[in-house]
Order: C-alpha cells, then structure tokens, then sequence
C-alpha cells in the first residue's frame, strides 16, 4: 500500500484483517513508527483498534520503501497547482518507488482522485523503465468513494468501479477487491472508472453550491434559510442539501478542478459550482469581519471571536482545504482576537485550541463554521452575538 492517510491506513488494515500480509509505504518516518507500534495517526472510528490488532498479528508492517508484491495499491495525495492544474508528482513518485521491485503478473491498482489518463500514463512509465515487463503486468483505477468518520463500513460494504487498461486487468482488480468488499464491484475502463470519480464529487459540488447560493440569496431577503430549505424538502422530488461555510476537503473541493482542466469550453457548470462554493467561504470571512467591526464601534474595543471547529466538516479532524479552517486563519492574520475550538485535535503550540465552554465564556462573538455533534447543546448567553452557518442553533 503506497501511502498510509486517510484512506491508504484504513484500506491497508481492512486487507490484512483479512489474513493477506500487507506492506504500507509512507515516506513520513514517523507515520511509518506509530503505525509499526499499531498506533495510528489519523482520527477515524474503530481503526484503532484494527490496526493495533492487524499490527498485533503480523499481517501488517510499515515501511519507508516498498517491497516485492503481487498486489500494489496506490493512495497518495493528487492536489492542484497553480491554475487549478492537476499535480500528479505524488503519482510519479510512488510509481517510480515500485517499478524496481515489479514482477511478471503483478496488480497495479491506482485509488488516487486522478484527471482521465492517468492510468495509461502509468502503464506508460511502467513499460518505459521496464519493458521487459510488457503484456506481463495488469494496471487498473478503481477510486475510493468514503465519508471520513465511517471509512471502515464504506471500504466494505460501498459499490466500487473498477477500469484496467485492458479487460485481463480489470478482472485480476476485481478478483482481489473480493477479498474485502462485499459492495458490488463494476467492470469498467480504466478512463471511465476516473472520470466516475471525477463525476461524483462534482456531483456533489454542484448540489452543495446550490445550498450554499440559496443562503446567501435569503440572508439578503431576510429569510430564514433552514426553515426555507426545510420546508421545501416536504416536496417528494426536492431534496436540498445544508449550506455551511464553503466546502473542504480533498475531494469535493479539489476533483471537479481536474475536469475543468482538462476540458475548459464544456465544464461550465461544474466550474460555476467550485466559483460559488469557494465564494462562499468569502462571504462568511466578510459577514463575520462586519460584525466586529460594528461591535467594536458599539463597545469602543476590540471583539474576542470563538471560532467554532476547524475540520472540513463535523466530527472528524480532516484539515484538508478546510473553509473553516480558511475563515480562522484569515481573521488572525487581519489581526482580529480570535479562539480556536476543535474538539478532534490536540492542542499544541503551533496551534492553540480552547475547550468550546472556556471559548463561549470569554467570546464576545461565537460563530459556528462546522456542525460538530458537541457544538449542539452548548449554552450561550443571549447577550453573546452568534453567527450561524451550519444550521447548529
């Protein structure tokens, strides 16, 4: 398994609880020895447990360097440059660690988000550095599609796609997604299988930047937009999304960027939607910003800000493109006093975080930017202003 985040420790350990022995490969040596300790470095439901127990038992060990497979799974991170433009050196990288130790008959299964081509660029570099290896090796994509904070049930039990470069490829992927999945996989191409991850979370996006637009169209018109999105969800085919305060995330915020890129005149929309959501997290930024402004011409002092979660979203401690965590950090560089609530990180020196009832008892302004399971039930005085973009109060 080359990388062990988000999904390639959770993927990793649901293999080897399966009794396969499993390699993980990460080139953060310290990930490498809290996981060989069977600790784990991420927050996520019930993988604790699991890999301390797959640890336990030998069936998984991690490592700086990979080793001589018959099944290598690639997990790695595929963010954006400049422009939007995809970033696939992580790609590279990991495919470049494995080709020395390449067989006859070895799996190549890439899970990163990746723009169409992707897969044949591997099989591509693949054939280059190793040509003996031609017709002898099977390449497939088959994307992960899990909500962070359910991971474990969702690698098991959700559908997957599956597209090799070929169909010999795409049958040796699915028969070893038999192992454990009990979702139902789908034979595909490999440039089908990447563009139906690409798909959905645009998908997604679009849904969410229509919830996010509405909310801004009725703070303007005075409405309240969670009884308005409420109501309307009575409708038997109308099912409204929440709004919140932009969206995060390695997926939704970043995959329908790789469509937009590669096909610029058609993506309108899907380009639309990430402009509106990411506009988003702009507007939040102003809305909390006039608030202080207005209260420190009322009380002739500087407002204290408790700025409530940092997460992409609730109840997991994924930072990654996070709205929240945008809106925090801009008000601190703009040099407003603000309090840092998170419940699912440490505190630390870098970062200084504060329980949420110490935040709202110091606070002069609370402002919800992730609904957080906790955050539902907190007290506040009714002297406090509160800015809502969650849905929390």
């Amino acid at each position: 398994m080359m990388g062990l985040g988000y999904i390639g420790l959770p993927t990793a350990a649901l293999i080897a609880s399966r009794g396969l022995s499993v390699t993980g490969v990460d080139i953060r040596k310290e990930v490498v020895e809290t996981i060989n300790r069977g600790e784990i470095h991420i927050v996520e439901p019930d993988l604790d447990g699991l890999v301390h127990h797959v640890v336990k038992e030998g069936h998984l060990k991690a490592s700086i360097s990979p080793v001589e497979a018959d099944v290598y799974l690639i997990a790695v991170p595929t963010p954006f440059k400049e422009n939007h433009v995809p970033d696939l050196s992580f790609v590279s990288a990991a495919v470049r660690k494995i080709i020395p130790t390449l067989k006859k008959g070895s799996l190549i299964i890439l899970e990163s988000t990746s723009p169409v081509g992707t897969t044949k660029k591997i099989q591509d570099l693949i054939e280059k550095e190793r040509p003996g290896l031609r017709d002898d090796i099977y390449i497939a994509y088959c994307p992960e599609r899990v909500l962070p904070g359910n991971i474990l049930h969702e690698l098991k039990h959700n559908d997957r796609a599956i597209g090799g470069i070929n169909e010999a490829s795409t049958q040796k992927a699915i028969n070893f997604y038999k192992h454990f999945v009990v979702g139902e996989l789908h034979p595909t191409n490999a440039k089908t299988a990447e563009m139906v991850k690409l798909v959905e979370n645009a998908s997604r996006d679009n849904q969410i930047a229509f919830a996010n637009e509405l909310s801004m169209i009725c703070d303007s018109a005075g409405i309240d937009v969670w009884e308005l999105i409420r109501l309307a969800n009575k409708h038997p085919r109308v099912n409204i999304l929440r709004p919140g305060t932009g969206v995060g995330g390695h997926c939704i915020a970043v995959d329908p960027w790789f469509i937009v890129s590669e096909f610029p005149e058609q993506a309108q929309l899907i380009k639309k939607s990430r402009e509106i959501n990411n506009f988003k997290t702009q507007w939040v930024l102003e809305k909390v910003k006039n608030k202080a402004l207005q209260f420190k011409l009322d009380n002739g002092r500087e407002a204290v800000i408790a700025c409530m979660g940092l997460a992409f979203k609730p109840d997991i401690d994924d930072l990654r493109e996070s709205p929240a965590l945008y809106v925090a950090d801009q008000l601190k560089v703009q040099g407003f006093h603000t309090l840092e609530v998170e419940p699912n990180l440490k505190n630390t020196a870098e970062r200084p975080l504060i329980s949420s009832e110490e935040a709202i008892k110091q606070a002069d302004i609370i402002i919800y930017l992730v609904g957080h399971t906790g955050f539902k039930n907190l007290k506040i005085n009714k002297l406090k202003s509160v800015l809502d973009f969650v849905g929390i109060t």
